[in-house]
């Protein structure tokens, strides 16, 4: 892989004046900023509709596209919306209102819907492909609380009786086919992106959660898949075990995964969601890769993940399947935490590019693997992931004495790649980190936009185990983007062997 870098930006975080970011004009700006700053990916999150919590890792559907990107200038353009429909969506707010959003976004998809002509032929060819008729029926279900005779929506939810099924959507095919319409006009949005990116030498990295939801069209359509009971209610389920940051451990909720079902067809269901996320993405981060070498599970139920177990999946034959619909130099493995002697080994077999991160590399350990001296080629180097902090949000935290240790560490990478910087001034400190990672030996550089920008804080795009605000909500404004700030970056960029214009 040749050397080279890019930006980590939420979709949702793109400037535009309708309160989240989305598949409109704004995604080709960034493109464009990104071709004029040199850089050759965009990191984006899950682009799939969230629920509660808004994280775009717990959907009702992991192949689905977030209604809330569709474009409205493109609706009105198209007709569907008027321009005063357009005008009161305006919202300039710090950080996204997602409960304004529910309340005022789809009731106006729903309008949009009644004026699309359900009879055109592109959409009645989506129709029928049937790519998103469970996602469509499994939200309908939940929309209409649908009773038919003796078996309530949520026994119908419960067993998929196809015969019901035909019958629902006979029965309501409004609400049917509007669901289709919301995936049907935000697949066609994002494949023109994705074109647009293709064109200007941009790969898009998306990300693939490891578990799904346990109310999700996933689990409700093959939930011979998962660690159920007969009643479909989860067995075992997802966390992390007790370590020095939670006495009591994380109790993660989702179902986990039957491999001994996965395998006898050969892993279908992996295969088939890595061709679908490779269609949306030109490559994909596989979120928590330590959980297919092994996974810790608890009992459902259960207060805590204190008492759990490990459960080994037969990682090797899996992969041998997954590399049979997609190349290794597609895959990212987010191999951070605590990580074992199976890990690695998987790590080594499959040959995938593991991540490190330059906020956990100067705690004073010279044999810290996250210092840019001591990464590998293969490897994807972060400033910080959505996680993390921003750098600058980082250095404001620290006590003395640990800048100190950070500064002392910073010094001794720039004398061992043989670069120069400054550590006086925080900025100074800020631009010295982030041209350590371009100098660093990683294959591929990236940062999240707030590092670019040098924000603080509160352009973190998540905090881990804490309900804020701003959790998934952290949006950017046009001033942001800078043709002076997209200079230097270029010249970063050529300047460390990582331009591929």
């Amino acid at each position: 892989m040749k050397r080279n870098s890019g930006i980590l930006l939420p979709v949702f975080s793109l400037p535009n004046n309708y309160g989240i970011g989305g598949f409109g004009r704004e995604c080709y700006n960034f493109i464009d900023y990104l071709k004029e700053a040199g850089q050759s990916v965009w990191q984006v999150l899950p682009l799939v509709e969230t629920g509660f919590g808004n994280s775009p890792y717990s959907s009702k559907c992991s192949y689905s596209f977030n209604p809330y990107f569709i474009s409205l200038e493109h609706l009105k353009s198209d007709g569907l919306i008027t321009n005063e429909e357009l005008k009161s969506q305006r919202c300039n707010q710090t950080y996204i209102d997602y409960g304004k959003l529910y309340k005022e976004r789809f009731p106006l998809l729903r309008k949009a819907f009644l004026r699309f002509d359900v009879k055109d032929p592109e959409f009645k060819k989506f129709v029928k492909s049937e790519k998103y008729k469970d996602y469509a029926v499994f939200s309908a279900l939940k929309t209409l609380k649908y009773e038919c005779g003796d078996h309530t929506y949520e026994s119908l939810l419960l067993r998929r009786d196809q015969s019901k099924i035909s019958n629902f959507i006979k029965n309501n095919e409004q609400e049917y086919l509007f669901w289709l319409f919301l995936q049907y006009y935000a697949n066609s949005e994002w494949e023109d992106v994705k074109s647009y990116a293709k064109a200007n030498g941009i790969k898009i990295l998306g990300d693939l959660p490891l578990y799904v939801a346990y109310d999700s069209v996933d689990v409700w359509s093959n939930p011979e898949l998962f660690c159920l009971d007969q009643n479909l209610i989860p067995k075992k389920v997802a966390g992390v075990p007790p370590d020095y940051f939670c006495k009591e451990g994380q109790l993660w909720g989702n179902p986990v995964y039957d491999y001994s079902v996965h395998r006898l067809d050969g892993f279908s269901w992996w295969k088939n969601r890595i061709k679908k996320v490779l269609k949306i993405y030109d490559l994909v981060r596989i979120d928590h890769f330590r959980g297919l070498d092994r996974f810790y599970t608890v009992n459902y139920g259960s207060e805590n993940a204190m008492n759990g177990e490990w459960i080994d999946v037969p990682s090797k034959e899996l992969f041998s399947e997954i590399f049979k619909v997609a190349k290794k130099e597609q895959i990212i493995a987010e191999d951070l935490g605590v990580i074992d002697d199976g890990v690695i080994e998987l790590l080594n077999y499959t040959g995938l590019s593991g991540m490190k991160v330059l906020s956990f590399a100067f705690n004073g350990d010279t044999n810290n693997p996250y210092l840019p001296e001591n990464t590998i080629k293969n490897s994807v180097y972060y400033t910080g992931t959505h996680d993390n902090d921003t750098l600058k949000g980082l250095i404001s935290s620290l006590t003395e004495s640990e800048l100190e240790t950070l500064k002392k560490g910073v010094k001794n990478s720039l004398k061992k790649l043989k670069i120069s910087g400054n550590v006086n001034t925080q900025n100074q400190l800020i631009n010295t980190i982030i041209k350590l990672g371009f100098y660093s030996k990683s294959n591929t550089f990236i940062m999240p936009f707030g590092d670019v920008i040098k924000a603080g804080s509160e352009k973190r795009i998540n905090s881990p185990g804490f309900l804020k605000e701003q959790n998934w909500a952290v949006r950017f404004s046009k001033k942001d983007f800078s043709s002076s700030r997209a200079e230097k970056l270029r010249k970063l960029t050529e300047s460390s062997g990582r331009f591929n214009g």
